[in-house]
């Protein structure tokens, strides 16, 4: 079965960079057709989608949040990162990797991470 463990940075100032690096075990990133995802939720925001990269690497941003995103991977280690610039106190929240089944083009969220807490702020 499939696990993904988040990592990183728990505490990031405001104006820097968050990057975050999400582990996939017992399963491959490039395995077809999935979608590999970054999901944050927060009390101000809700559940919030972030973007994802696809199982042969194409990208896609929300487009609140494009501007600052970068989504990528590292098919030798089996890793997908975010990087997020230009934080402020808003980008406070929990941060979680996840896998879309994307069956059949439909989303569906069958593996989350259990998610890391990211604080901005001085």
């Amino acid at each position: 079965q499939v696990q993904l463990q988040e990592s990183g940075p728990g505490l990031v100032k405001p104006s820097q960079t968050l990057s975050l690096t999400c582990t996939v075990s017992d399963g491959s990133i490039t395995t077809a057709y999935y979608y590999w995802t970054w999901i944050r939720q927060s009390p101000g925001k809700g559940l919030e989608w972030i973007g994802f990269i696809t199982y042969d690497g194409s990208t896609d941003y929300s487009p609140s949040l494009k501007s600052r995103i970068s989504i990528s991977r590292d098919t030798s280690r089996n890793q997908f990162s975010l990087q997020l610039s230009s934080v402020t106190p808003e980008d406070t929240a929990v941060y979680y990797c996840v896998r879309d089944r994307n069956l059949n083009a439909v989303t569906e969220y069958d593996i989350w991470g259990q998610g890391t807490q990211v604080t901005v702020s001085e």
